[in-house]
Order: C-alpha cells, then structure tokens, then sequence
C-alpha cells in the first residue's frame, strides 16, 4: 500500500493492541499464522472488498459494480466497513484508517481468530496450503490484461468469455484437492485432434486398418472413443468443459477448438474458484470462530478499556444480530453449544463416579447449587489483584506463568491492563469455564437421563470420589476448548451443522422454519423440529448454497451434446435462470446442452381443494429436460427411471453425502 503520514499516523496506536492481542490468542491456546497489518483509507478498503481482499484482479465489470455496492452500502444504509483478511501464511489483514480504535481492536481480535482458523482447517489446507495467493491473483491479472490487449483478439470477447465462465465458477468439485491438468505451453502448436472429428479425420488419411493398428494402438483408439462416456457423474464441471468442451464461432454456426487464450482462461477461473471453495465451505464456522474469540478477548478479558467498551459493544451487537441468515450470529452461538455440552459432559461424568450418584438418581441427588459454587474460578484467578500479587503464588502451578508473574512484581506489567498475562492457559480456562457464566447456569441441570445413561455407559474407571467436592475438584477446565479446536481442525459448515445443531440447540436459540403457503400466499412457520431445521439449514450450506450440477455424459443421445443433471434436494431450480445458464454452457461447449431435473407440480383442481380446506396440496414430482441448440430452448417430460439417478433419497434430503461425511 501507499504509505502516507496520515495512515502511517492512525497506524502508530494499533501496534501495542496487535502485539497483546497475538500475546492473549496465544494464551488461550489459538495457534494463528503471523498477521501483517495493513492501514488504508475509505476507498482503498471499498477497492479491497470488491476484490475479494486482493490489490489487483483481472479486468472485469464485476469489480466496478462490486465497488459501486459498497460505496452505496456505506453511503445510503450506514453500513460500514470493519475489516477483511486474506488467508495467506503468513496472512493479510486491513485496517479503514478512519476507524475508532475500539473498532480496530475489535478488528485485530477478530482476524487473530481467523488466522488461527486458516493455519488449523483442513480445507483451508487442502485448497490453499503451500499457495501464493496473491502471485497467483496477480499472474492471472496480468496474463488476462495481456489478452485484453492483443490486438489480434477483440477485447468483448475476452470479457463474454470470462462471462461464460464466472457462471459455472462455483461448480468444481468441492470435496477434493485442485488439481491443476492444463498448462499453458507458449511454443505449443494447436495440433490436438478433435474427438468427436477423429474418424472423419482418419478416412480423409485414407490409412489401411494394419498403418492404423501400427500407428494408433486400440487402448489409444478407445480412449478417444469413449472421451465423452462417464463410469460416475464429474463432478468439476470446469474440468470436463476444459478438456472436452469447444467454443462457439457465431460467424460459422460452428463448435471450434478452444484457442489457447480460451482455455487459459478457463484454467485460470478454475483455479480461483477452488482457492475461494474454502472460505466459501467453512463461512459459518470461521465467522463464529472468530467471533467467539473477538468476544472473549474484548469482552471477557477487557480488551477493550472502559473507555470503549461500549463502542465495542454496539459494535458486535450489530453484527451478530443483522437480518437475514447470519453466520457471525448461528456460528458462535453453535461454538458455545460445543464448548457447554462438553464441559457438561466433563462435569456429569465426574459427578457418576461419586459415591451414592447414578445416571436414574442423578436430578434427584446432585445439589446443582452447590455444584456450581465449586465450579467457580478460584477468586484469586478470577479478579487479578495488582496489590496482592504473592496470593498467586500458592496456586497450582500449571495455572500460573511464573516468569510473568515475576515480572509483575518488579512492576514490567499493566496488570490493570492486561491481568490475563500472569496466568496459563489453564489458568485462563477456569477463569472462563463456560457453565459458570450467568446465561448458561441453567445448562448442567438441563442435561437428559438419555444422555447421563450414555456418559454412565462409556465410564470405564472403578475408581469412584468420596465426595461432590473431589469430583468437581478433579474437572478438567480445558475441555470445552480442547473440543472446540477439535471441531475446528476437521469440519466444514455442512459436517458442522450435521453434527452439533441439535433440538436442544434449536429449542434453547428458538430457530424455526418457515415456508411460503400456496394457499394463503404467505409465509407461515412450517417447523421447530431440529430435524427440519437442520435440512433447511443445510441445504443454504451445500454446494454453496447454490444447485448442485454434474456432467452426466457428454455424448449425449450419441449426437456430442452435453447432458447436465441436476442433484435435486426436494428444491426445485429456478428455470428461467437455468435457461441464462445453459446459454453460457453453450459458449462453453459449442454444441446443444442438456439438463435434467425434476419439478414440483400441482394439479389446479387439487389446489383449489387444499385452499378450500386450509392445507396445502401434494405436489407430483416429475422428471424434466431442458435443451438448449443454440437458437431455442425446448422443455419435454422424461421417464421417472431416467431421473432416479438425481431424485433425492433419504440421505440426499439431510444432504450427507456418503462418500464424503463417512
């Protein structure tokens, strides 16, 4: 970035807050990549969010009107921009200079967290690790602009290219590593024979069948036959139209071979899709992720000075409670559900091994007040006292840094400031064991006899406690943190909300479902059942939120045309859009495409007896093919047996995939 005094000046204040704040993540056991901080001015950070956190993109109309919404957002809505991060190691962080410095604080804490995020999540690992992100943005930049300007290629039809692609840039193969197969080759000769032109080719060679066996072995014949035939549905759909796919030249109302800039391009755009896949896969996780922390540093170990706490405060209240689905807001409170049902977990199965407590006589004999008092923190962790610092010394030694303990005494610490340096991480987990705090003192005494039954039934050693105060004495504080960052290292949104969105989540944080009724013509609360909830859930979370598409053959009715399936979840596509998709599709493969679905239909006399009687009507569901030539589309019925291959089952609807959440 540009260095000016002015931002070199709003920068100054934030070093000591960037330092402490690492220092505290480090404490409470975040491991996160090294941050580099960056401070820009209004437009700059405008500039940044419309390019996805980047200094230089291709050139592309997307980015003007990506900024122009953000303009708009801060100028007409009051909504303002805190902060974005790329997830590099070592990662990238900016700062709107024109920020209050709670705000920036606030900021700092929050990317801390998602750094630690990035360097732990295995997706992020499989789709980023090792990779230059911004080299490789800046490369694809420079190499696109190259193009725009070369003279023998019209600068429109790199940019509807790009169009055609940026349609599909969401359909790659989520579940696996990218894999790069084109290479550019500055030397290459375009000397590839066109699959479906091979024989054609061959008999204008006028070559014997024994110069053919000679020259062309039968595997090699075969494979060129069969380029089009598909053993399972592939799933990256870029790939297949990369390797497989033509461009259409609207002067000969013919499909041509991709020239090298087209299927470059194409490459590239892939190749930016499958870096963005894991921001995109893990947003609710790392957004609560980060918020969790953010809360605990600013919050809980008043990060924030009190001369702007309430500035954090409104802050973080607005964020997690804006409109609509809101992963700041679902994926803390998800993280906290995590972090209380383990700790509860901790503290029941100490408690079934004390002497005369059972999982049948468990509510009826756990005095839960008094289980609660022995829970506390130990006072001396929980309020530092700056002037009673030898009190510290007699606690057990693994809650107390001993070397920032001393250094406290000879007075090198604020401990006013930052109380959280003399303890360990131990210490700093009971100073915030999560069933003590005020809102979730009810949690221990909500637990179900089917889930004592279950901890009674995995507790495998007879030594048993004499009493309720050795049980509670010998609870582990860190083992709500240990799951979490259990959690953290395997999971994608999808594999998170399949397994922690529970009814006792669901009841506890009121979610609900809501649908709109064909009979009334509004929306009505449909459920509160966490099994609904959780499918609608996610279904905003699987593949993106967007239909999941696959390339089902590519010989299609032996006619080389592509057929596309649709993966239906019991969510019907929006056909009109399907039709503006699939003429970008044809840019991309130069011949008629295919795609099959399935729709909802509801017969009008059946309407209007469910309208009469208050209910809404049982819609048919029926198997469809949208085709598109070129010119036209043409819409027609297709059997159930050539659908079932795409009609949901049982695990479709929850969307757990097998072969992948196995």
């Amino acid at each position: 970035m540009r260095e000016r005094p002015r931002t070199k000046k709003a920068a100054e204040p934030l070093q000591e807050p960037a330092e402490e704040a690492r220092n505290l993540a480090h404490k409470l056991g975040l491991d996160p990549y090294d941050v580099n901080y960056w401070v820009v001015d209004y437009d700059e950070m405008n500039e940044l969010i419309a390019y996805n956190g980047f200094q230089e993109r291709y050139p592309h109309w997307r980015w003007g009107m990506q900024y122009d919404r953000q303009q708009k957002q801060g100028q007409y809505t009051g909504g303002k921009a805190f902060e974005i991060v790329i997830n590099d190691d070592p990662s990238h962080a900016f700062l709107q200079e024109s920020n209050a410095v709670a705000d920036q604080k606030a900021v700092i804490t929050h990317v801390e967290a998602h750094s630690d995020f990035f360097a732990k999540n295995r997706w992020y690992r499989m789709f980023a690790d090792q990779l230059d992100a911004a080299a490789m943005l800046e490369r694809h930049a420079r190499r696109i602009e190259e193009y725009m300007s070369d003279p023998d290629i019209e600068r429109e039809a790199v940019e509807q290219w790009i169009d055609s692609v940026l349609c599909l840039e969401d359909n790659i193969d989520q579940h696996e590593p990218f894999k790069r197969q084109f290479e550019r080759r500055d030397d290459a000769e375009d000397d590839d024979i066109p699959d479906d032109e091979l024989a054609e080719k061959l008999d204008e060679m006028d070559l014997s069948d024994e110069v053919k066996r000679q020259v062309f072995d039968e595997e090699w014949m075969d494979e060129q036959a069969d380029a089009g035939e598909l053993d399972e549905p592939e799933m990256d759909v870029l790939a297949f139209l990369r390797d497989h796919g033509k461009a259409y030249d609207e002067e000969s109302q013919k499909a041509e071979e991709m020239t090298e800039w087209q299927k470059e391009i194409l490459e590239m755009l892939r190749a930016e899709s499958y870096y963005f896949a894991a921001q995109k896969l893990t947003k609710v996780m790392n957004e609560g992720w980060a918020a969790y922390w953010e809360s605990m540093m600013m919050g809980e170990e008043a990060f924030a000075g009190d001369d702007e706490f309430l500035s954090y405060a409104d802050h973080q209240a607005r964020v997690l409670n804006s409109p609509g689905l809101n992963p700041y807001q679902l994926g803390k409170e998800l993280w906290e559900y995590i972090e209380n049902t383990e700790n509860r977990r901790e503290v029941c199965r100490k408690l079934l091994r004390t002497e005369g407590v059972t999982w049948r006589n468990f509510h009826d004999t756990v005095d839960f007040e008094e289980v609660q008092d022995l829970l506390a923190p130990d006072p001396r962790i929980d309020s530092i006292d700056p002037e009673n610092l030898d009190e510290l010394d007699d606690l057990a030694p693994e809650k107390v840094d001993e070397e920032m303990l001393e250094a406290a005494k000879n007075g090198e610490i604020d401990l006013e400031k930052y109380p959280w340096k003399v303890l360990t991480y131990r210490g700093l987990a009971e100073r915030h064991f999560s069933l003590c705090k005020r809102q979730h003192r009810g949690f221990l005494r909500s637990v179900s006899q089917q889930d004592l039954e279950q901890y009674a039934r995995y507790i495998v050693d007879d030594a048993r406690y004499g009493s309720v105060e050795e049980a509670v004495a010998d609870v582990d504080y860190t083992t709500g943190w240990e799951k979490m960052r259990e959690v953290r290292a395997s999971n994608n949104d999808v594999t998170f909300l399949d397994s922690f969105l529970t009814q006792e989540f669901v009841t506890d944080n009121q979610y609900f479902t809501y649908e709109f009724s064909q009979t009334t013509g509004d929306y009505r609360v449909a459920s509160t059942d966490y099994e609904d909830v959780k499918k609608k859930l996610m279904l905003q979370f699987t593949n993106f939120g967007k239909p999941t598409i696959a390339v089902y053959d590519g010989n299609y009715n032996n006619r080389n045309e592509l057929l596309l399936g649709h993966h239906y979840n019991g969510v019907m596509l929006d056909v009109e859009q399907a039709k503006r998709t699939l003429e970008r599709v044809f840019d991309l493969w130069g011949r008629p495409v295919n795609l099959k679905t399935i729709v909802k239909e509801v017969d009008d006399r059946d309407a209007e007896i469910a309208r009469r009687r208050d209910r809404e009507p049982e819609p048919e569901e029926v198997g469809k093919l949208l085709r598109y030539d070129g010119e036209q589309f043409t819409m027609e019925d297709l059997d159930w047996t050539e659908v079932e291959d795409i009609a949901a089952t049982e695990v479709d609807y929850d969307t757990k995939p097998e072969d992948w959440l196995a």
